[in-house]
């Protein structure tokens, strides 16, 4: 570099300040050199205006901006990393020590490094000395716990309706076992009820007989022919043979006993209910009116009189109103099966 020549002396007039130059170097207002800057003259005035020394390629330790600006790029790289799922992208930047007020810390610059700025105690003590790669530690962490807050529901929910099927099952299941329950309880009592029948029938047939015996019922209730006067058939047939034994159906009264027209010989007997048992066609009566006769006991006998086709007993049944019933379903009312 070459050297600067020695500048020729200049005259001041009295009392005139010279221009003062920030290097120590003093000119007049006609005379000027070229001048040449070395190192020496180069050095940096120490005072209230100082320039702040470079390092590193340029970066000014004057500016905390471009700290703050650092942060945010690295910040902003582990954020990517962290939504694209793409391995982080590791960004070296050399350590700037920032500027104090201490001639000493300028010269030997900050200790910490701008890339460890903005990490909180708890990502220092899990070893996190990168500010990308705490955010994304911390953007992984809230990630995995809104994840194990959306399982953790999703269990509930789970839990929860798989509870309500159970109460649903559970109330199917007893309203299924209180149906069978019902149901068993009503066969039950409809097998009490037909066995307490049963058991009545049972006890009304030692107290009831069937009319005769060794029959063929030939004609049954409410059978319509020309045979009848009245179009249908009043009573029920046992058709048997003539001087067959005819018998009370149960204790009573005779109230009848002879002639009767197109009923031949009639033998009419009064229970003790009102209720009224006609034997008709009769070939002999073996009883009297007013007589009292017990069940099966002999009152007369088969035989073919009146309007009839052959030999049989028409046997009709009337209410104590005087209404014409089915004989058949009487008799099998009284445990008695014709």
């Amino acid at each position: 570099m070459a050297s600067n020549r020695p500048a020729p002396q200049t005259s001041f007039a009295p009392n005139e300040e010279p221009d003062t130059f920030g290097y120590g170097k003093r000119q007049d207002e006609e005379t000027w050199e070229e001048w040449n800057p070395s190192e020496d003259s180069l050095k940096p005035v120490r005072g209230r205006h100082r320039v702040g020394k470079q390092r590193g390629g340029g970066l000014a330790r004057s500016s905390t901006v471009l700290g703050v600006g650092v942060i945010a790029a690295v910040s902003a790289g582990g954020m990517a990393s962290a939504n694209t799922g793409k391995p982080p992208v590791s960004i070296t930047l050399p350590d700037l020590p920032l500027i104090s007020g201490d001639d000493a810390e300028d010269e030997a610059g900050s200790t910490t490094p701008l890339t460890q700025a903005g990490l909180t105690t708890a990502d220092a003590e899990q070893g996190n000395s990168d500010a990308g790669e705490a955010l994304r530690a911390r953007i992984i962490l809230q990630a995995e716990r809104q994840q194990d807050q959306v399982d953790q529901e999703a269990r509930q929910a789970a839990a929860t309706a798989a509870a309500k099927k159970a109460a649903t099952q559970a109330a199917k299941e007893r309203e299924e076992a209180k149906a069978k329950a019902e149901a068993a309880k009503e066969k039950a009592a409809e097998e009490a009820r037909q066995k307490a029948e049963a058991e009545r029938l049972a006890e009304l047939a030692r107290s009831f007989a069937l009319p005769t015996s060794s029959y063929t019922i030939t004609s049954t209730f409410g059978q319509s022919g020309a045979l009848w006067s009245s179009g249908t058939h009043t009573g029920l047939d046992f058709a048997a043979p003539s001087g067959t034994p005819l018998k009370a159906v149960h204790s009573g009264t005779i109230t009848e006993a002879g002639w009767n027209g197109s009923y031949g010989y009639l033998t009419k007997l009064k229970l003790d209910d009102g209720t009224e048992v006609w034997y008709a066609h009769q070939s002999s009566i073996s009883v009297s009116v007013g007589q009292k006769v017990s069940t099966g006991e002999v009152i007369g006998r088969v035989g073919a009189t009146g309007n009839v086709t052959g030999a049989h007993l028409h046997m009709e049944v009337k209410t104590s109103g005087g209404d014409g019933i089915d004989p058949m379903a009487w008799l099998r009312s009284k445990g008695l099966n014709p």
